[in-house]
């Protein structure tokens, strides 16, 4: 059986390219198609497979500007020939969904989220505030409007959805009428552990891994810990550093991008792990509670299917610095059970994240050809 799998862009490890190194160790033979590649950015599992690039890879300053050359991501996505493949399986956040599948393919859509900024999340990416009236109102909505539109018009191109989260699958039949599976993402509950005995007992501070980006909602949680005096330790970067440096206080501190062993003490070491955004599904709680953390999360999206209010963490009401404020204080009353909190962790092991995988696949090819679930 020849396989494709389809990614939106391959610029980096983060927990799209995970899934695709799963998909790559599970089909060792296929091939890759997506937008561009940075060379040496992801796993040595990815690199293996032939990988086929758009002619955005062609472009002035892709590598770092690709998100410049957004308007033409459908006709690059459109443009590869997948004649001769059995299966094709996107792993999409962005265009990979709107390949086109020679006839006869099957078609596995992995959705890690309908497009974001085309859909419910513009004002975060491209409102007044980010980018100024009149590029948000003349030139960006007129843009994102029509990709929202083509996303919509192109979802019967998949024979099958498969979701990262409940809430992706609702916003899937919200946005694009389907069903959907669900296929949580894996986390490496092997690697995220609990501290070894012996180890430094935990500190008095909290912890954000994420990137620095505008969805993340990373000021509320430096400002309720600024107001409170509270140390949190910031592992990540993004073009949001400068502005949340600006407005954090003396106990906030920024770490940049640690390794992943480096990220695991940090996980070790904190009495909680703060998500302050909303999150499709979010790996980096998931990671805590694997190393036997809690978790302080807004009360939304993937959140609910992954931490146990009272049991693994605390939610936080609303998105409000008083919400979480009222959060920290919870979390550090209660008194948490290490073991539990790790054992909740095992849901999103990636044993579990590769059976489900498996079953989707063989359930799709064993369908009649054209089957739409």
């Amino acid at each position: 059986m020849r396989t494709a799998l389809i990614h939106d862009w391959l610029t980096g490890m983060r927990g799209g390219e995970k899934v695709l190194d799963v998909l790559c160790d599970l089909h060792p033979e296929a091939d890759i198609f997506t937008l561009l590649h940075r060379p040496g950015s992801v796993s040595a599992t990815i690199e293996r497979h032939p990988i086929h690039t758009s002619f955005i890879q062609r472009l002035p300053r892709a590598a770092t500007a690709y998100r410049n050359y957004l308007p033409l991501f459908p006709l690059a996505i459109e443009h590869f020939d997948l004649t001769g493949f059995d299966l094709v399986i996107s792993a999409s956040h962005c265009v990979a969904k709107s390949v086109v599948p020679a006839p006869g393919t099957r078609h596995l859509c992995y959705c890690f989220s309908p497009m974001r900024y085309a859909w419910d999340q513009f004002d975060a990416y491209f409102g007044p505030a980010r980018v100024g009236w009149w590029k948000s109102r003349l030139l960006y909505a007129p843009i994102l409007g029509h990709l929202a539109r083509w996303d919509a018009s192109t979802a019967e191109r998949v024979h099958r959805f498969v979701a990262i989260s409940d809430h992706v699958a609702g916003r899937i039949r919200r946005y694009y009428n389907r069903d959907a599976a669900v296929v949580y993402p894996p986390v490496d509950t092997g690697f995220f552990t609990p501290a070894p005995p012996g180890q430094p007992p935990v500190g008095d501070h909290v912890l954000i891994v994420s990137a620095l980006v505008p969805y993340k909602r990373i000021d509320l949680a430096v400002d309720a810990c600024t107001r409170m005096g509270l140390r949190l330790r910031i592992v990540g970067d993004g073009p949001e550093r400068t502005q949340l440096q600006a407005r954090a206080g003396a106990t906030v501190e920024f770490l940049g991008p640690l390794t992943n062993e480096q990220i695991r003490d940090e996980y070790r070491a904190a009495r909680a792990v703060l998500l302050p955004g909303e999150e499709d599904f979010g790996i980096a709680p998931v990671e805590a509670q694997a190393c036997g953390r809690p978790v302080v999360a807004l009360a939304r999206g993937g959140a609910l299917e992954t931490v146990r209010d009272g049991e693994t963490g605390v939610h936080v009401a609303n998105t409000s610095v008083d919400a979480f404020i009222a959060a920290l204080e919870r979390v550090a009353r209660l008194s948490w059970d290490e073991a539990h909190i790790r054992e909740s962790a095992e849901r999103f092991s990636l044993a579990r994240h590769r059976e489900g995988l498996m079953r989707v696949t063989e359930e799709t090819m064993a369908a009649p050809v054209g089957t739409r679930w």
